[in-house]
């Protein structure tokens, strides 16, 4: 059963939907959902990552989906509030729509719902975001938060309103606690900052699985197939703070996945260009231009160099395939791979 997107807005950076996500397009929440999640338990979020914490969350929703005999979905926004909020400052997203609504398919949820969010909603009050668009508009038959979910103009909103709400109306109403690994919480800011330090297993550790970018292979400057190493080329979106080096990695291609080495940055030794990611697959053979595929990021090997000869890049070459072969042969952690 595939996801359900509700006036969603992709961007020309964002991987397209695969066949098994349906398109359901709902003015501000004004239609009710379709059949399938009529009544559907729903929690609410940005869920930027889907990591632990949000898992948390999307767990409650299936277990109270399950107790009142209800699809489960989540709701959330695009852009992010913060984009929204501070244009001029690029969020690191982790998560694009699209890669979101997979995962989450892959996570057992029923149902995603993306509302736009805009400066109408932005004005839109707490009580009249739950009572009206939620509740009469969606037609939701209970609703799960996190402890820290604050929403409506001036963030008004709190767990508590919706509490207060759902004892009033008679919606069932699941506030989620927090979820901490080594006594800090959960979040998707943790995760961008190990992220953006290039420590892939902490942001694993947190995510509750290794970080994933999906994306169509580029045509590039094929300067790869002379050097040996033929490489699957993508652009990552700009606001993507990982640190320029070189990678272990894995990438899913038509559902099944393949070992390989990435560079990540702006080739130092040719042209200095825009950052690409450029994976190198190991025993394999084909044709991926224009494929949709996703690459996991597994453990980072060393920092992007500058070489005095294509002779001493290639020797490095041989060394990263080595070290990334080695690394894959024994990593740990969970992969969601391959996602639909």
């Amino acid at each position: 059963m595939g996801l359900l997107r509700v006036g969603i807005r992709l961007k020309l950076s964002d991987a397209p939907l695969s066949g098994s996500v349906a398109d359901f397009v709902c003015h501000g929440g004004t239609q009710a959902l379709p059949a399938r999640l009529a009544g559907a338990v729903v929690a609410l979020g940005n869920f930027d990552g889907l990591h632990r914490g949000h898992q948390s969350v999307l767990a409650q929703a299936r277990a109270l989906g399950d107790q009142l005999h209800r699809p489960a979905a989540f709701l959330t926004f695009d852009p992010h509030p913060r984009q929204f909020f501070r244009p001029d400052a690029p969020l690191f997203c982790l998560t694009p729509p699209p890669l979101k609504a997979a995962i989450a398919q892959h996570l057992g949820l029923q149902g995603m719902i993306t509302l736009p969010f805009d400066q109408a909603l932005a004005q839109t009050g707490a009580q009249v975001f739950i009572e009206q668009l939620l509740i009469s508009g969606l037609g939701v038959g209970g609703l799960v938060i996190g402890h820290d979910f604050h929403f409506g103009k001036g963030r008004e909103g709190s767990p508590a309103m919706i509490e207060a709400i759902g004892r009033r109306l008679g919606l069932p109403v699941v506030v989620v606690p927090a979820l901490k690994s080594q006594d800090e919480p959960v979040s998707s800011s943790a995760i961008r900052a190990a992220l953006q330090a290039g420590d892939l297993r902490q942001a694993a550790a947190l995510l509750g699985y290794r970080w994933i970018v999906r994306g169509p292979v580029q045509h590039g400057d094929k300067r790869g197939r002379t050097l040996g190493y033929p490489t699957a080329n993508m652009s990552l979106l700009d606001a993507c703070r990982l640190p320029f080096g070189i990678y272990a990695v894995r990438m899913a291609v038509a559902g099944r996945v393949h070992d390989g080495v990435a560079s990540f940055g702006s080739r130092p030794t040719f042209d200095n260009g825009a950052p690409r990611l450029e994976t190198y697959l190991f025993d394999f053979a084909g044709d991926l231009y224009d494929q949709v595929v996703d690459v996991e990021w597994v453990d980072f090997i060393r920092p992007e160099a500058k070489f005095d000869s294509v002779e001493a890049l290639i020797a490095q070459m041989d060394q990263d395939s080595a070290a990334a072969r080695r690394i894959l042969a024994t990593a740990g952690g969970r992969s969601l791979l391959p996602l639909a």
